[in-house]
């Protein structure tokens, strides 16, 4: 028996090897066989979730808000010290010096992260924007919100933080950050369906090891996530959600 493990598609493309060492690892520890998906995309995401086919997942908060109430789905784990933070930058030759300046009907970029997009709307706040009074330029990528950025062709793009922290110094050089989220309550968590009951005492404690023999390091620096995974159980799941919940509010 093989089960599906798919991964978020908002990953920044150098830790795509650092997934497949995971997997490996998690194979070899656990005794269970698993298939690593990686879709491209939040609409093949979707696809692949729809089939019903998935036994494990790495979602992003705000999918596993829907994941966690609607699907069953059951959250075991979640990254060491690793919080979903967003920028919201600018290009740096930009007019624009602080966040008060975006004014509405300004172009902002953004890919197809609900939860960027929830946190940056909450950071824009102190401007008096809302939603509607902005013109929101879908990308398919960070990298191209970034290059719509320096070309100026938008006033700022939004960008989950690590995914900014990953771009290339070239890149950061002509960008400047207006502001950084710190809400530290929000990150991804890794779930399991309600199927898996029988294998994941196992595909857990072999997750959660992670990091405690030395070769461990190569894989966690290589998901940049150094203090790899922790215990994630239902009530600390129900806190996320409601933190989520206010900030749609």
């Amino acid at each position: 028996m093989t089960l599906n493990f798919l991964i978020a598609p908002d990953f920044s493309p150098e830790r795509f090897a650092g997934w497949h060492m995971l997997n490996t690892l998690l194979q070899r520890r656990s005794g269970i066989r698993l298939h690593l998906l990686t879709p491209a995309s939040p609409p093949e995401q979707s696809s692949l979730l729809a089939g019903g086919d998935v036994d494990l997942v790495y979602a992003n908060p705000f999918d596993a808000v829907d994941m966690i109430r609607h699907q069953g789905y059951v959250p075991f784990a979640r990254p060491a010290g690793k919080f979903d933070e967003m920028v919201i930058a600018t290009a740096a030759e930009s007019a624009l010096q602080r966040l008060e300046d975006i004014r509405p009907g300004s172009r902002i970029t953004l890919t197809d992260n609900k939860d960027v997009k929830l946190i940056g709307l909450r950071l824009l706040e102190p401007a008096d924007l809302t939603q509607d009074l902005i013109e929101w330029v879908p990308v398919d990528s960070f990298q191209a919100a970034a290059r719509l950025t320096i070309k100026g062709d938008v006033q700022a793009g939004f960008f989950l933080a690590e995914a900014y922290a990953s771009l290339t110094r070239m890149t950061r050089s002509q960008l400047r950050i207006l502001v950084e989220s710190r809400i530290s309550d929000i990150s991804h968590v890794v779930l399991a369906h309600p199927r898996m009951a029988g294998d994941l005492p196992r595909v857990s404690q072999a997750l959660l090891g992670i990091g405690s023999e030395p070769a461990d390091r190569d894989v966690l620096d290589a998901l940049g996530l150094p203090q790899g995974f922790e215990p994630m159980n239902q009530e600390d799941a129900e806190f996320m959600i409601d933190l989520m919940d206010t900030l749609l509010d």
